[in-house]
């Protein structure tokens, strides 16, 4: 079924639902690669009107990919949530935007219609929308997780912990840690991205994130992001895990390119919960997205890249997770080519996030080989931390020495904070108030005199 606007005096037809989302889409590179991209901003508007006429319903009955070939397709269609759809049955996505901006909606309003949102709809909302219309609605959402301490409250701004090394050293971790750990980092997750997916080295890693844990008494929690597989292997030796990582994708066959199925996912959360780690909550699941992802295994199918990294969210959603992070830069230029096309999808991908009930993060970051710098970044973080982002990445001086990209520093976390009245997450804060670390009104404290601090001695000494 074909869909056409005339604007300007030229009558521009699009084929399928899948060409208008793609048409509709502001510019990005990975679209232009994949051929997928309006031919000039006239056809792009053209789009974009004929998708605010779109009656939302037909975004669920005209899936952008089959029901009977995609797993993520019957996914999506098989939990969609028909009462929580009727407030927004009868709207277009035109109406649906203007609804989310109104101040009637507020965010018991957006809680009651989560379920009855699809992938498409929100990505189809968003790419009508400007950046501050992107902001406003998200900043709207909120989405509480709970694992040994609570994220995503009102107020509230977490941290990734990063302490990544080349060679997956524990001495050099353990450093990195302590540093963030000072500069008040760390409540979302401790999350080492391992240089090597063997289990040998999967089963230290998490051993030591545990024990430090113990010693130091922190309510949080840990992850080491290997492959799904990696993961179960290690529960099965008896391996203290905490969160179980995965990387998902919006399609069946790019899913599958990452050697990953919905019934792996499934497997893999029985398994963590099994353990019954959690303290004050029981999400165990840890999922990355980033656009380009489907295109870089050739498994887009024609679709747009955006659009796919929504889906991918239904993924996330299905398994209940404690934390979802779009890695928005790190793919590279081929797919987000400059700074204005990472600060666009940034927001796109936490506004759909959040609107489909996900505790989104971003990891604020570019490839160096991308027309990116630090400054594009400040105004990517800035701008999620008005949008209410539920966490960022905390990496030693913004830059990952193991997989060799530009990301957020701990100091870029603490700007944020005390820019924007934000604070950690509570259990956490009470904690690094009890070490020594920061005061009652969450200021860092001053580290001059570390051998008169005993908790702060007992900080340093757990790493060694």
């Amino acid at each position: 079924m074909g869909y056409a606007e005339t604007v300007g005096g030229t009558r521009y037809v699009f084929a399928d639902l899948k060409t208008l989302l793609a048409r509709a889409t502001p510019p990005r590179s990975g679209d232009r690669l994949a051929g997928l991209e309006a031919a000039d901003m006239t056809e792009r508007v053209a789009a974009q009107l004929a998708l605010a006429d779109l009656p939302l319903r037909r975004l669920i009955e005209d899936p952008v990919l089959p029901y009977e070939t995609d797993e993520i397709t019957r996914l999506i269609i098989d939990s969609h949530d028909r009462d929580a759809f009727v407030p927004i049955a009868a709207m277009t996505v035109g109406e649906l935007r203007n609804w989310l901006l109104s101040d009637a909606v507020d965010t018991p309003a957006l809680a009651h219609i989560v379920a009855g949102l699809t992938p498409e709809i929100a990505a189809a909302v968003s790419k009508i929308m400007r950046l501050q219309d992107l902001i406003s609605v998200a900043a709207k959402c909120r989405v509480v997780t709970r694992f040994r301490n609570t994220i995503g409250l009102e107020g509230r701004l977490s941290t990734r912990l990063q302490p990544n090394h080349p060679t997956d050293d524990v001495r050099g971790i353990a450093a990195s840690i302590l540093d963030g750990l000072m500069l008040g980092s760390g409540d979302a997750v401790i999350g080492i991205n391992p240089a090597t997916d063997s289990l040998n080295k999967y089963l230290e890693l998490t051993r030591f994130l545990d024990q430090l844990r113990e010693r130091l008494d922190l309510p949080g929690q840990s992850c080491v992001l290997a492959h799904v597989t990696t993961a179960l292997a290690a529960i099965e030796r008896g391996a203290p895990v905490d969160l179980v990582f995965q990387s998902v994708a919006g399609t069946e066959a790019a899913n599958r390119h990452f050697g990953i199925n919905l019934a792996l996912l499934r497997e893999a959360r029985d398994a963590t919960l099994s353990l019954g780690r959690g303290t004050v909550g029981s999400n165990v699941m840890y999922f990355e997205t980033g656009q380009g992802s489907a295109l870089s295994a050739e498994a887009h199918h024609g679709v747009d890249q955006q659009t796919l990294e929504a889906r991918a969210y239904a993924v996330a959603r299905a398994f209940d997770p404690f934390l979802v992070n779009s890695v928005v830069g790190f793919i590279g230029p081929e797919y987000l080519f400059d700074g204005k096309e990472i600060i666009r999808a940034g927001l796109e991908d936490h506004f759909c996030g959040k609107l489909l009930g996900l505790p989104m993060g971003c990891d604020v970051c570019y490839t160096n080989h991308a027309e990116a710098d630090q400054d594009d970044m400040d105004a990517l973080m800035t701008l999620l931390g008005v949008a209410g982002c539920t966490y960022m990445m905390g990496v030693p001086g913004a830059d990952d020495v193991m997989l060799s990209y530009q990301s957020s520093s701990f100091h870029d976390a603490l700007y944020l904070r005390r820019v924007l009245g934000k604070r950690p997450a509570p259990e956490f804060e009470a904690w690094l108030e009890r070490m020594g670390i920061a005061d009652s009104a969450g200021r860092l404290t001053r580290h001059e005199h570390l051998d008169k601090a005993l908790p702060l001695q007992r900080l340093v000494a757990a790493v060694q």
